[in-house]
């Protein structure tokens, strides 16, 4: 876009009788551009994003909300006003990559979804004005660095849809596996093996999310002792691994 002064330095020239081609080869200006200032001289404003309105699936987006704040991120587009939504998923899952693009095109209908592949990852994308406006949370530096806490119309969501919220945290920071531990029976000693959900993640603020959400849903858990800053979050107990088990499930 050319500045007023650049506008006003071409219309001098026309205003002295020049054409418009001679002044187009001069300045480096199309001819199309001279012309329209012959109209108008100051560019026009520009309008801000209409506001996106709600996300058009409340189930889907509780979902997508939690992927983003576990493997998610929002960037610029470095020559518009639009932003990139961007969700790290493992090549290992590709259960979770489908249902990832899913979950953005019933929160986004008519965006366009496609996956970039990375070394050992797939990098699934979505371009629009909105992200921002859909997800508060995007702000610069790591989200373990800044305040995470859901705004009021994402909480009523994540009320309504708890499990899916709980899934999308554990789709992306989180994981299914089989622990084992050995007793002495009889005198002879047994192995003994037991599922069990963990969720990991460096932000204190997004831990507390996924703990609320568990408690809403009747599912105990702890926080285990680490050295590390991460914080992992462990689901044992039978009955609550139960609950997980109907509602999340592994990865796939």
């Amino acid at each position: 876009m050319y500045d007023v002064s650049t506008r006003k330095r071409a219309l001098a020239l026309v205003a002295q009788g020049r054409s418009l081609n001679s002044v187009s080869r001069e300045t480096g200006i199309s001819r199309a551009a001279i012309r329209a200032w012959l109209e108008r001289l100051e560019p026009l404003p520009r309008m801000a994003p209409a506001d996106p309105g709600p996300p058009a699936c409340e189930r889907s987006y509780a979902y997508l909300l939690g992927l983003y704040l576990g493997d998610g991120c929002i960037s610029a587009h470095p020559r518009g006003t639009g932003y990139y939504l961007r969700i790290a998923c493992a090549n290992a899952w590709p259960g979770l990559i489908r249902r990832c693009r899913e979950a953005i095109t019933k929160v986004r209908p008519g965006s366009g979804v496609y996956a970039l592949q990375k070394e050992g990852y797939v990098m699934v994308t979505s371009y629009s004005r909105h992200w921002p406006r859909l997800f508060p949370q995007h702000g610069p530096g790591k989200k373990h660095e800044r305040r995470i806490a859901l705004e009021p119309w994402q909480q009523t969501i994540v009320d309504a849809y708890p499990w899916e919220f709980i899934r999308g945290l554990i789709h992306s920071d989180g994981c299914r596996i089989t622990n084992w531990t050995t007793r002495l029976v009889a005198g002879e000693r047994k192995r003994y093996e037991y599922p069990r959900y963990l969720f990991t993640n460096t932000s204190t603020d997004i831990i507390g999310l996924f703990t609320t959400a568990l408690d809403r849903v009747g599912v105990q858990w702890k926080s285990l002792n680490q050295s590390r800053a991460a914080v992992t979050i462990s689901v044992a107990r039978k009955a609550s691994v139960a609950l997980m088990d109907d509602h999340v499930g592994p990865k796939y």
